[in-house]
């Protein structure tokens, strides 16, 4: 019998990539999907589907050991910025468990990590064990080197130097996990409003173009949880914001549809490399 591998799902490609990869290693899929986040054609990649509230933690818990499930993976955005929209307390209402976490826990600190941590606990106290978010898809993982045919040049190597420890100081202090660098400028920091965001900043910005970016994991990152992704619409956003060279850290960042993100980048003539 195949075992059972639980996916909660937010928005993305990410978590159709693990559906894949754990059905092509003999597991079940049974997936609680993020209402408002996940991609409505995820059924067809899952053995069950179920959609639940973003802020209904017994939901997610309920469904799952209706369904047997002792180890699960959790992938896909749920932006911050929506979080902090007009209609919040509407879109995400919480079940009694969840208010109960936000006003013994949560309040104390709302970072993102923090939340994170609370959830896996709450589902390990049900019998449900989160684990690396990149099980099943290791051949999306950055390697070592320059990932492209295009090649970066002596510049955006010299900004990629310059930039790499800056940025990783930037993520120890939990402010982002991005940067845009051009001839040792940092152009753009990566907050609350997420890469693309910065992204298309950083463009206006610049309009000569050709500036790297650097993006890098989460200081204490857990990959239970927290990787950073690069995938088809951010290479697609570097080119619109005219970007040269993307940097990134090796082991600690997937590449969603490896193959297709490198040959656009090669359209464009974004350099990617993948640093240690």
């Amino acid at each position: 019998m195949p075992q059972v591998l639980g996916l909660i799902a937010g928005e993305g490609i990410f978590p159709h990539l693990v559906a894949r990869g754990a059905k092509r290693a003999g597991q079940r899929v049974v997936c609680a999907a993020l209402s408002g986040s996940a991609w409505d054609d995820l059924p067809s990649e899952v053995d069950e589907f179920k959609w639940v509230g973003t802020a209904r933690l017994n939901q997610w818990i309920r469904y799952l050991k209706k369904h047997r499930v002792t180890e699960a993976i959790m992938v896909g955005r749920v932006l911050k910025t929506r979080m902090y929209s007009r209609w919040r307390y509407l879109r995400y209402i919480p079940d009694l468990r969840t208010a109960r976490l936000w006003l013994t826990e949560v309040r104390k600190d709302r970072r993102p990590r923090a939340m994170l941590n609370l959830i896996a606990r709450e589902l390990a106290s049900e019998g449900i064990t989160l684990i690396d978010s990149t099980k099943y898809t290791q051949d999306q993982l950055v390697s070592a080197g320059v990932l492209t045919q295009r090649q970066p040049t002596a510049a955006q190597m010299q900004d990629a130097n310059f930039g790499w420890m800056l940025c990783r100081r930037v993520s120890e202090m939990d402010i982002g996990q991005a940067i845009a660098v051009l001839a040792k400028d940092v152009i753009a920091v990566e907050a609350l409003e997420g890469t693309n965001a910065m992204i298309q900043r950083a463009g206006e910005l610049c309009k000569a173009g050709g500036w790297t970016l650097i993006k890098v994991a989460n200081a204490e990152q857990d990959m239970r949880m927290d990787v950073p992704t690069i995938g088809v619409t951010t290479i697609e956003k570097l080119a619109e914001a005219r970007a040269g060279c993307i940097v990134l850290q090796v082991g600690k960042t997937v590449l969603l549809e490896r193959e297709k993100v490198l040959k656009l980048a090669d359209k464009h003539g974004i350099a990617v490399i993948g640093l240690e």
